[in-house]
């Protein structure tokens, strides 16, 4: 497992050419870009019911599956898109094209593909740690903290990406829940395995 950020939000606003100007001049450590995150995961919970990983032509830029449907990646995209207006299908399409060699050859393409790399977890956390916003791995839930961004690797090999909620589970209350689509839809869920 692997926390992809702390403050991936607003330090990829700040490198980002498509970030808004009010979001460009917040501090890194502005107390809200945490729940704002937060919140925008959360409105896809009842919204986003089916998880969903076919290949789709997409509008680009912009483009998004119907928002009843989706993977895990899609639950940080459309967060990312509502909280700060950054678009991480052509973010993500745009450093692909820039070095494309720096990113996973599994699915044996030989260029980016638009329609669908934005939407595969090992990219994602290619392209955040190429910002420099990833962290150490740790077993320690005091360590994530709401909108952090983890990946982990699910039975069977499957990878999986996940926001890091405001609420706590009520088993280990210094767990933190995640939202996360990991097969029934969008939903805030005590999964994360410290």
């Amino acid at each position: 497992m692997t926390a992809i950020t702390r403050r991936t939000a607003l330090q990829l606003a700040l490198l980002c050419l498509a970030a808004p100007a009010a979001l460009a001049q917040e501090e890194p450590d502005a107390p809200d870009w945490r729940g704002r995150l937060v919140d925008a995961a959360r409105e896809q919970i009842g919204v986003t019911t089916l998880y969903d990983p076919t290949y789709m032509r997409l509008t680009y830029p912009g483009g998004d599956v119907a928002p009843e449907r989706g993977v895990c990646t899609d639950v940080v995209v459309r967060a990312y898109r509502r909280a700060f207006g950054l678009d991480l299908q052509r973010l993500v399409h745009e450093d692909m094209l820039a070095d494309f060699a720096a990113y996973p050859k599994i699915w044996g393409l030989k260029a980016p593909d638009r329609n669908i790399d934005h939407r595969r977890v090992q990219n994602l956390a290619v392209f955040f740690g190429r910002r420099g916003v990833s962290l150490p791995v740790s077993q320690d839930p005091v360590d994530f903290q709401p909108g952090d961004l983890v990946t982990q690797m699910l039975p069977g090999n499957l990878p999986h990406i996940a926001i890091v909620s405001s609420n706590r589970s009520a088993e280990v209350p210094e767990r933190a829940l995640v939202i996360h689509n990991i097969g029934q839809g969008a939903r805030e869920a005590d999964t994360l395995p410290v």
